[in-house]
């Protein structure tokens, strides 16, 4: 199979990697990649939101498969143009995409379907957002509506701090995503992130982890598009898992297939566990952005068969997934001053050494010049990921690894799996 994969992330390059492995490929492309995935593929300088761009490579290379990595490019209607130049495509329209790139029309759809999530009230202005906050008691929970790269989420610990967010939002620090805000209720519990694949009528889970959603150890400081993440979590317990199914997974297939938008791909819930079961915090139409690495060096089965499965709508055909039992762990290396304004260009070194057994390393936000030195380029920089016979074991070898890359301009929380750790 010739396979092009869209994006350059941490996520899309677990992905080459795991795609990569697959004995059914016979080419993989890139776009635009990143420095880390040359190794597995072709890298092609398209952006992700070039739909037309992006249709020409899949032709030009004879893509029997285009698997969509980011968001930004389901918004833009990329898997809608490929279906209309009859390629396969493991992704979600841009209608389905909604429930990603617009949290009040999630929201609206979780009432109209009866998905159980926090109240909540859609605001327009600044005033209706203050005037909404009336309706909740502290802490406030302040989301801009549209997408954000996960730092559009703001958990308000007092009402000084609420109407700060939203001043933010309103005044222009998400661009046209804070042009709209939901303002909502605080869901006491664990969070939990679950995976599901689609092919339009058939759906699979598959698989779930734990995020860490804060910049500093203890879950201080602001949130981020994620610092880390490990797999299993223990909150997933059976009876979980299950209700997740049943309450949220399938309503919501059924549901956006119902409203006229078919899902095909894969669908993140993010949920809070509660004393009342799982409540719905926010959908993401595609892996996640660090759970995917974690599921990637768990994941025992080809992964190319399910993407094609879920693109041609035959995944009724497939068998669950087979899981390793080694937990996994990855931890975010990312550089100073992120989720505000990140050190960029600061050069990384040591990543030709061996950094220990089971670690792997996925680029999440680098360049590399004519020189040849490998620099930082983004937020969030390496995951470097390990497993384990145990998640301590797992932990630890990751941070091992992390210890020997030189990177002065990278920091990373040193807690991460802290919740599962506490229970052994």
């Amino acid at each position: 199979m010739n396979i092009l994969l869209v994006g350059s992330g941490g996520r899309e390059h677990a992905l080459a990697w795991k795609i990569a492995a697959s004995p059914l490929v016979t080419r993989l492309v890139t776009a635009p990649g990143n420095p880390g995935m040359a190794a597995l593929a072709e890298l092609r300088d398209v952006s992700v939101t070039d739909v037309e761009g992006l249709v020409a490579l899949a032709k030009e290379i004879a893509a029997d498969l285009v698997v969509i990595g980011p968001e930004s490019s389901v918004a833009a209607g990329l898997a809608d143009a490929l279906e209309l130049a009859k390629i396969p495509c493991f992704g979600p329209s841009a209608g389905a995409g909604q429930l990603e790139s617009s949290k009040a029309f999630t929201k609206a759809f979780a009432d109209r379907y009866g998905l159980p999530t926090a109240a909540y009230r859609v605001c327009e202005t600044a005033d209706e957002a203050r005037a909404a906050l009336e309706l909740f008691s502290a802490p406030y929970v302040i989301k801009a509506d549209g997408l954000a790269a996960g730092k559009g989420v703001t958990v308000a610990h007092d009402r000084g701090e609420a109407e700060a967010a939203i001043d933010d939002a309103f005044g222009g620090r998400f661009g046209a995503a804070g042009a709209r805000v939901v303002v909502e209720e605080f869901l006491e519990g664990e969070i939990g992130s679950l995976f599901a694949l689609c092919d339009g009528e058939t759906s699979m889970l598959f698989g779930w982890a734990q995020d860490h959603k804060r910049a500093f150890d203890g879950e201080q400081g602001p949130n981020t598009g994620g610092m880390g993440t490990y797999s299993p979590a223990p909150v997933f317990t059976p009876e979980l898992v299950e209700q997740v199914r049943t309450r949220l997974v399938e309503p919501a297939f059924a549901g956006i297939a119902a409203d006229g938008s078919p899902y095909r791909g894969v669908l993140f819930v993010e949920l809070m566990a509660t004393k009342t079961g799982p409540k719905l915090v926010e959908f993401n139409v595609r892996f996640g952005d660090p759970e995917c690495q974690v599921l990637m060096l768990r994941l025992e089965s080809d992964l190319v068969p399910y993407l094609e499965a879920c693109a041609k709508g035959t995944l009724k055909d497939m068998p669950p997934p087979v899981w390793r039992e080694e937990p996994a762990v990855c931890v975010v290396l990312a550089a100073k001053g992120y989720p505000g304004t990140p050190a960029s260009g600061g050069e990384i070194l040591g990543l030709d050494q061996d950094l220990g057994d089971g670690v792997v390393v996925f680029h999440a936000g680098t360049k590399q010049g004519p020189d040849g030195v490998l620099r930082a380029a983004g937020g969030r920089v390496l995951n470097v990921c390990a497993r384990g016979r145990d998640l301590q074991t797992a932990r630890d070898r990751a941070y091992a690894g992390i210890d020997r890359i030189d990177f002065a301009d990278g920091f990373c929380r040193r807690d991460i799996g802290w919740r599962a750790l506490a229970l052994s």
